[in-house]
């Protein structure tokens, strides 16, 4: 990228944008008055959003941490937000120097933050695509990508808090893309997920979702069953689709600690056989 290529890329910091809310919820510094606004108005309607926003990233920790210690040495993480340390390279690369790590977001915030999720180990490598998962073709082709990572081997791919971004519109839009995404990948391959659901709290949920639409950002909440088909034709691993508190916590009272209403969050992981 060249100097006025940087000098041209517009941060859209009028506007908010769901990496730096999720940012706030993490307590991070990379987000701005419209994020703040809006983080504040979920808030105001689902006051459990910091701790959601807490035990998703913490399902992500120990997600890789599993994938890792079984023998994955490439990842592919879609949707990757604002880096917070500890990374997915940072866990990954901790037990498997070697490991291969892939970032893809659609927020230009990330990018300008992106050096801070190339810090590989020398054994490894670490890239980043400026991406959307609605183009999935365009992410599998990006040269990053293809020089990081070997599809014919397999691939950990991580869509964590990511597809209820991503409305069907009556298409069916979401498992499409995720099916393109698995169909790219070969036998061996896992996916690591997390949803958004409405199944808790339904009036709760609903707020959220005209909360982003008003903030320019559309939103679909899934159930139990719709989140489940997006590993259809994969094994799932155990203990299969629960809320992110209860799938393997360090600690057994670790599940006890949050309410299934607080979590409001699906996550599994399944394995392409």
């Amino acid at each position: 990228m060249s100097d006025h290529d940087e000098a041209v890329v517009d941060l859209q910091l009028d506007r908010a944008h769901s990496s730096r809310i999720y940012d706030y919820f993490l307590g991070g510094k990379t987000n701005f008055l419209a994020d703040r606004m809006a983080a504040g108005s979920v808030l105001g309607v689902f006051p459990a959003a910091l701790v959601a926003a807490r035990i998703n990233r913490e399902f992500m920790h120990r997600a890789t941490r599993l994938l890792a210690r079984s023998g994955m040495r490439q990842f592919l993480d879609i949707g990757t937000g604002i880096p917070t340390p500890p990374n997915l390279h940072d866990i990954a690369q901790g037990i498997a120097p070697a490991a291969r790590v892939v970032y893809t977001d659609n927020d230009p915030i990330v990018l300008a933050h992106a050096a801070a999720l190339l810090l590989s180990t020398p054994e490894g490598r670490t890239a980043y695509v400026q991406a959307d998962v609605t183009d999935p073709a365009g992410i599998l082709t990006a040269p990053q990508l293809r020089g990081t990572l070997d599809l014919r081997r397999p691939v950990a791919l991580s869509l964590n808090a990511l597809m209820h971004f991503v409305t069907d519109d009556g298409r069916d839009r979401a498992h499409t893309i995720v099916e393109t995404l698995k169909d790219a990948l070969p036998s061996g391959s896992t996916l690591a997920m997390t949803h958004a659901t409405p199944d808790m709290d339904a009036t709760a949920m609903h707020k959220i979702i005209k909360i982003y639409a008003d903030a320019g950002t559309p939103l679909q909440f899934r159930s139990r069953a719709e989140f489940r088909r997006f590993f259809d034709g994969w094994e799932l691993l155990e203990p299969g689709v629960t809320l992110s508190h209860q799938w393997r916590p360090d600690r057994p009272e670790d599940a006890t600690h949050v309410t299934d209403a607080e979590a409001a969050c699906y996550a599994a992981i399944a394995r392409k056989p």
